[in-house]
């Protein structure tokens, strides 16, 4: 995957930014991805309209959250279909990105929201595209069954890390409920 390309600015405009990135990664930890934008705008010590000015939707600054950690998801996906057997590649990279959203709390529902946004969403289109890719190889292989989809998978796969995110054994439960989903999709 080509990096999602990022545009240059000012030094002032840039310090402006990463405070607001800051901000926003702090918020949405805490809060999810509903946090308040007013909030993050003056924990960032700026305004609104400086706000916006970097990021004109809520979207948008999820998704600059996010990047970095989709990025790593891609680029996960690459390596492991390029080393491991279909089945086994779908099932680490599922356990990865079970792992990051249910350690990371706010990351998992964060993720879920950029993964139900429009087509257009460049960080969208990279995670299915890795999605897809590892699911068509397992379909390929005959190993899991061929009327799965990848959006389903990440919707299921999400919602695990979702739900066990606050969770003191969190880490726990989540692989027990990867392993009761990925047993429902092998043939």
């Amino acid at each position: 995957m080509t990096p999602i390309p990022r545009k240059p600015v000012r030094a002032d405009a840039l310090r402006n930014y990463e405070r607001l990135l800051a901000s926003a990664i702090e918020a949405f930890a805490e809060h999810g991805p509903q946090a308040s934008l007013d909030d993050i705008a003056r924990a960032a010590g700026v305004g609104n309209a400086t706000l916006y000015r970097h990021f004109p939707t809520r979207q948008t600054l999820l998704e600059a959250v996010l990047r970095e950690h989709i990025e790593e998801l891609v680029r996960r996906a690459d390596r492991l279909a390029a080393t491991r057997a279909p089945v086994a590649a779908l099932r680490a990279w599922l356990e990865t990105l079970v792992a990051q959203g249910s350690a990371r709390h706010g990351l998992a529902a964060s993720l879920l929201a950029v993964i139900g946004t429009p087509a257009e969403s460049e960080c969208r289109e990279a995670i299915f595209a890795a999605a897809t890719e590892l699911v068509r190889r397992a379909k390929d292989s005959g190993e899991i069954r061929a009327d799965l989809s990848a959006p389903q998978l990440l919707k299921l796969v999400n919602a695990i890390a979702l739900a066990s995110e606050r969770e003191p054994d969190g880490p726990r439960q989540a692989g027990a409920l990867l392993n009761m989903v990925f047993d429902g999709i092998r043939v």
